[in-house]
């Protein structure tokens, strides 16, 4: 699906000797092939003890803000801060809130957020008037502001004054604003040239601080988890002041000082030592809030409050907004896909897609996600009534802002920067958009042909040296984030086994259609869990074929002896893969699932062709078939059960072996269940928590016993029961899986012979 990516291996030049001993060589080689080469400046990039931060007076016009502030501190006016909806605009919102909050009475001082679903990016004029009304004498804006004209000119009028702290692209001329602070103002070296939002609203709050220090009694180093949470959720750029600024932050993260920060790091299982948590935990947990709500002024409060009990009433909020994120996020993405497959690729270098359906809230994450996927900008819009209103997404190499801005005439409205942006426009001018967009492209010259995307490989391994040490020494370069990519590691002629998919879970137990596959990759020197969002394990290789990972904590402890895993990035066959099947090795399949005649009526040689039972996995099919024979589908509709009955038959054989102290047939009992071996042995693992013991008497005849009952481990049985729901909804998928389908699978280059298939345990 989508674009097949161009590998291309980094060349590894001679490493000096100093930069080994200083570094370890692996971190030496990383610095070195991207671009730091100096003792000095690995030292600054790895340890921020070693950088020397940039002071806020780099910004030609922090003066004016901080005697502006000053001078209506003196003068008790009434200061509102204008934020943003995402989790940079909402971190940069609570810094303000927090840092002004040490300079100016709580009752002087307010936050306005537009609601994402009802309102658009900016500062409005409808909002500048109610402030006025409010009494409001001076409004700091954060993440947002530079290009809102309007309400700017309006709230010239009404006497009230305005800060811009921004990231986002200039207007051509300079707004009547007291002080503009925007690093795209800043030459493009500057180590302040990627602040985002949040940074420079610190920054701010920073000059604040060193220009009275006698005033505030919180510690500004207070501020620096939050300004790494919205530096890393909004992917700019990891180089100069912001990377020192998450080294930092992320230091203060770690700390775990905010009572809801500390329950979503719990509720994802992560630290908070790493960018990693913050770009896949908590980032995608504050932006849930206003893509499923609107309303993003209640993460805020979350992030700011310290009272426990609100905390954890915010926090599952967010848990909850999350999980309905990512179902409506998979759905959208689906139906996307089936717009794009429409589409002639050879034609158009941007893809414009619209529906009357697609949430707006979740349209950028899916737009940003098509753009990854098909190597190209994508504008995702909602059609209502005679509006369309949408968010866009771009790559490497293309302003989106720019391409977006030639096409202004179309819009109602529009905004954003190189690689994101926002824009409303009249429905029946989207085939215009379309047109413009793609003939822009061609103009440019990157759109007539394709340009595969590329993906840089750092590193080549075997699976056994990925180690502790490994990881460890991969970590030393973290944060990792854009302009420092997580390291892409080769694995060359590795397999896949004991694969899994299944869906996630929300905070309620309810199955969200967001799915993510787990395995083992192995090779000759062993193997590492591996993960793979999005995808099923249908489209793994059988074979044995070539994959780039990253490394990663364990999202859920699978293995006893990891605590990381290898989060699968791409894929491709080996050189030593399989040769295509001949045509007389090809395979047929023969659909019997509905039929009532009787199985007597197939040939004789086609009798040990015949599934009877629902497979659970594309091996047991592959096991089953035979090239140049038919395979016939012969099993019938799978029942419905509930997961939880299975456990609690097997808790209850379990007693009543113990009562009745006689020896019982184990296989009897998996039959029984209708389950895999591997289930089966979770189930009988969370027995054994619960106080159940077994002993052999004889081959296969097994004697219970119970000494003290004791409640079992709630994950041992929760794993056991997602590997029940994922064998039936596997169960459901093969029975509902065409015959035509299975037998393109059975027929792919990649297939195994039927004794490799065999050879494979478990599943």
């Amino acid at each position: 699906m989508g674009i097949d990516k161009v590998w291309r291996q980094i060349e590894t030049e001679s490493l000096p000797e100093w930069a080994i001993a200083a570094m370890g060589e692996i971190p030496a080689q990383l610095l070195w092939q991207r671009g730091i080469r100096t003792l000095p400046n690995m030292q600054a990039f790895c340890d921020p003890e070693y950088y020397e931060p940039t002071p806020p007076w780099a910004f030609p016009e922090m003066r004016l803000a901080v005697d502006r502030l000053l001078l209506a501190r003196d003068r008790r006016e009434n200061i509102a801060i204008w934020g943003d909806f995402d989790a940079d605009g909402v971190t940069a919102t609570s810094v303000l809130w927090e840092g002004l909050g040490q300079f100016f009475d709580r009752d002087r001082l307010s936050f306005v957020i537009p609601n994402r679903l009802k309102e658009s990016h900016g500062v409005s004029v409808a909002g500048v008037e109610k402030l006025h009304e409010e009494g409001c004498q001076v409004i700091v804006t954060c993440d947002t502001g530079s290009t809102c004209l309007e309400a700017i000119a309006r709230a010239r009028d009404l006497d009230i004054d305005v800060i811009i702290t921004d990231h986002h692209t200039l207007p051509e001329d300079r707004p009547p604003v007291v002080a503009m602070l925007n690093p795209r103002a800043l030459d493009d070296d500057s180590p302040l040239a990627t602040l985002s939002g949040v940074a420079v609203a610190f920054k701010l709050v920073e000059a604040l601080y060193l220009e009275r220090p006698d005033i505030p009694s919180a510690p500004l180093e207070s501020l620096l988890d939050l300004v790494a949470i919205g530096l890393v959720a909004d992917l700019v750029e990891l180089r100069g002041d912001v990377r020192y600024l998450a080294q930092r932050g992320i230091d203060q993260l770690k700390r775990k000082a905010r009572p809801a920060v500390r329950l979503m790091l719990e509720n994802c299982r992560k630290a908070g030592d790493r960018a990693m948590d913050i770009a896949f935990g908590l980032g995608p947990r504050i932006n849930a809030v206003s893509r499923i709500h609107g309303d993003a002024s209640v993460c805020v409060e979350m992030l700011t409050t310290t009272d426990e009990a609100r905390s954890r009433e915010l926090v599952e909020m967010t848990e909850l907004a999350n999980a309905r994120r990512k179902a409506l996020q998979a759905k959208v993405l689906d139906q996307a896909r089936a717009q794009v497959e429409r589409i002639d690729l050879s034609t158009e270098g941007a893809l414009v897609l619209a529906a009357e359906t697609w949430p707006g809230g979740v349209l950028g994450i899916v737009a940003g996600q098509l753009a990854r996927d098909y190597h190209r900008p994508v504008v995702m819009l909602r059609i209502d009534g005679d509006t369309a209103c949408g968010s866009a997404r771009s790559i490497a190499g293309v302003d989106l802002y720019d391409l977006l801005a030639g096409c202004q005439h179309l819009f109602e409205k529009f905004g954003g920067h190189p690689l994101a942006a926002g824009l409303k426009m009249p429905a029946d001018r989207i085939p215009r958009l379309r047109q413009e967009l793609n003939y822009a492209l061609r103009q440019r010259g990157g759109a007539e042909e394709e340009i595969a995307p590329t993906l840089d490989i750092d590193l080549v391994a075997h699976v056994a040296d990925l180690g502790k040490d490994y990881f460890r020494d991969l970590g030393t370069l973290e944060p990792f984030g854009m302009g420092n990519p997580v390291p892409k590691i080769l694995l060359k002629n590795v397999r896949f086994e004991n694969a899994m998919h299944r869906n996630i879970r929300d905070r309620s137990g309810k199955t969200v259609r967001f799915i993510f596959s787990t395995f083992d990759i192995c090779d000759e020197t062993g193997f590492i869990p591996g993960i793979w969002w999005g995808h099923y394990t249908h489209e793994l290789p059988q074979e044995p074929c070539d994959v780039v990972v990253e490394l990663d904590f364990m999202r859920k402890a699978r293995q006893q002896d990891f605590d990381y895993q290898a989060r699968l990035v791409d894929i491709r066959p080996s050189q030593t893969a399989i040769a295509a099947t001949s045509p007389s090795e090809r395979y047929t399949v023969i659909d019997r699932r509905l039929d009532r005649e009787p199985l007597d009526a197939l040939p004789d040689s086609d009798r040990d062709s015949i599934l009877t039972d629902a497979p659970t996995s594309w091996n047991a099919i592959a096991r089953a078939a035979q090239p140049g024979r038919p395979l016939v589908l012969a099993f019938p509709e799978p029942p419905q059960r509930s997961p939880q009955q299975a456990w609690e038959s097997l808790v209850g054989w379990a007693k009543a072996a113990v009562s009745s102290a006689i020896a019982v047939n184990l296989d009897r009992w998996q039959h029984a269940l209708q389950i895999c071996p591997q289930t089966f042995e979770w189930g009988l693992t969370a027995l054994a928590s619960a106080g159940f013991h077994r002993s052999e008497l004889d081959p296969g005849q097994w004697l219970w016993e119970r000494a003290t009952p004791k409640p079992p481990e709630p994950d041992l049985v929760r794993q056991f029961l997602d590997g029940v729901a994922e064998e039936d909804y596997q169960r459901h998928f093969f029975y509902a899986l065409d015959a035509e389908a299975i037998a393109q699978v059975l027929n792919r280059p990649d297939h195994l012979q039927q004794d490799a298939i065999a050879s494979k345990s478990g599943r």
